[in-house]
């Protein structure tokens, strides 16, 4: 097979592949990294041989020598020519190819395209912004994968954390020890039988699994350790006990820069009749100063202990990690509740809940119906001038966020279709299935003594209140393992960058309240 077919069959082996809707095989990855090697070997032929051929023909007569030396030039030019042309060819398939299986993504189209290397990343880069993960990929996993994967999630099982599809073989996995996950890792490494490590000290196994994830990083029991690690973080952080995100919007920036919010939202001015061949009046926003958007990054650390290791300590690497994923969200949600209780100077250089902003209760309440009617009365009584006009900014109620021991009271106000034994209509019957009660122990722990406030909380599509911005949309923080000089253990490292900005205080209206006392139920 020479050079020209070589690259055919390299080709044809990625087209089969993407006719059929897939990325290539095992088998079909050896047989194009083999022909890979055969393609350098002969190019490299190729280029000692075209030198030995010209000191042969450096012999032959002065005429015969110059024709000669000049078709000669000429080959070795076109050769030269071939070849170049063939490693770039294969040069960029081979680049393409190792791009899209880091991401999980079918090069075959690319290749075929003949697209370069750098229109392939902009692709990726395009596709996995619009995605946030890559769409349609195809793993192919060999044993080691599949056992890695059983490891891990026989772990997880065994430390009762939620697993959607356990890999095939998890169960066997379950009453694992740290040190015989260890050992495992070490015999498959090295093509040995499983025993000799076990016969080994706990002090001995932890000593060589460092050593050897200190050379190479992406050695058995460290991607293992990883792999339950980024497993049960991702469950932590789904279960979280917060709040926040059922009164607040979710936002994306793309830096840490400060990002203005051009526009607060407001009144628009009323449409305007357009005579025949009138002209449609320019709308100009009239806001004064504006809220500013900015990112900072948070995070903690910990670290799997060489004493853990010897203890078969499993919560280092399950229940820390969810831990850890929990306690990023519940940051975020102390943070957004010291707003409301805080009640800060936002961009107008005024406390958020306020006369000045209409929208504070002169008075604290419990739960009441008139109370909750005042709220919702004030929600919506903002007004803002527009084209010299007075414009109504209609904000429908959407949620109420109370302290813990209201919901009780909010219930029962909300669900009752009368409101005496007279049977008089609760007008807040209305509202059951429209506003939605969010109760938060936060509000009471903020607020250790005294009146506790709660609030109302406008409809989304009317109004903007209280944002949360992720670093490009990232809600999940970042888990990574380091290298620590010095440290007896593995490290790992979680972070996460977020900002939380009050966009616009006709968002919300918060009533003073009153002290909440809970009783305390006796047997």
């Amino acid at each position: 097979m020479n050079l020209q077919e070589m690259i055919a069959r390299q080709r044809q082996i990625v087209e089969d592949a993407k006719r059929e809707g897939r990325s290539l095989t095992v088998d079909e990855q050896r047989e194009f990294d083999q022909l890979q090697v055969q393609i350098d070997a002969e190019a490299d032929i190729g280029s000692a041989g075209t030198g030995g051929e010209g000191n042969g023909r450096s012999v032959e007569g002065s005429g015969q020598r110059s024709m000669g030396m000049a078709a000669e030039g000429s080959v070795s030019n076109t050769e030269s020519v071939r070849q170049q042309a063939a490693l770039a060819e294969r040069t960029r398939i081979s680049e393409i190819v190792g791009l899209c299986q880091r991401f999980g993504i079918d090069s075959a189209e690319y290749i075929s395209r003949g697209d370069s290397i750098d229109q392939v990343r902009t692709a990726v880069l395009e596709r996995l912004e619009r995605n946030g993960t890559p769409i349609s990929a195809r793993v192919v996993e060999d044993e080691a994968d599949k056992k890695r994967s059983a490891i891990a999630d026989g772990i997880l099982l065994h430390n009762n954390i939620h697993v959607a599809n356990p890999a095939p073989g998890a169960n066997d996995f379950r009453s694992a020890s740290l040190w015989t996950i260890a050992a495992h890792c070490l015999a498959d490494e090295d093509g040995v039988n499983t025993r000799d490590y076990f016969m080994m000290s706990r002090n001995d196994l932890f000593s060589e699994v460092m050593r050897r994830s200190y050379y190479n990083p992406t050695a058995a029991f460290p991607a293992i350790m990883d792999q339950v690690i980024n497993k049960a973080y991702v469950e932590g952080h789904r279960t979280a006990p917060v709040t926040f995100d059922q009164f607040t919007t979710r936002g994306t920036l793309s830096d840490f820069k400060k990002a203005d919010n051009y526009y607060v939202q407001g009144g628009f001015g009323e449409f305007l009749e357009v005579s025949e061949g009138g002209e449609l009046k320019h709308t100009l926003p009239t806001d004064e100063k504006l809220p500013q958007r900015q990112l900072k990054t948070y995070g903690r650390q910990f670290t799997m202990s060489r004493q853990a290791f010897i203890n078969d300590d499993m919560g280092v690497i399950t229940t820390l990690p969810a831990r850890a994923a929990k306690a990023a969200r519940t940051t975020i949600n102390t943070q957004v509740y010291r707003i409301l209780t805080g009640n800060p100077k936002i961009y107008d250089g005024k406390q958020l809940f306020g006369t000045d902003h209409k929208n504070l209760l002169a008075k604290g309440t419990g739960v009441t119906q008139e109370a909750v009617q005042s709220m919702i009365l004030a929600l919506g009584g903002h007004r803002k001038k527009m084209d010299g006009a007075e414009q109504a900014i209609l904000i429908r109620p959407a949620v109420i966020v109370v302290p813990l021991g209201y919901k009780f009271a909010m219930y029962t106000l909300f669900n009752s279709a009368t409101i005496s034994a007279s049977g008089d209509v609760n007008p807040l019957y209305q509202y059951k299935d429209t506003i939605r009660v969010v109760e938060d122990a936060t509000l009471n722990a903020q607020v250790a003594t005294g009146a506790i406030p709660w609030f109302m909380v406008g409809d989304t599509n009317d109004t903007d209140f209280i944002q949360v911005d992720y670093l490009n949309g990232q809600e999940i923080p970042n888990i990574r393992r380091m290298e620590t000089p010095g440290q007896l253990g593995y490290v790992w490292d979680v972070y996460g960058d977020w900002g939380i900005t009050v966009l616009d205080f006709r968002g919300a209206v918060k009533n003073p309240g009153v002290e909440v006392t809970t009783p305390i139920a006796t047997v």
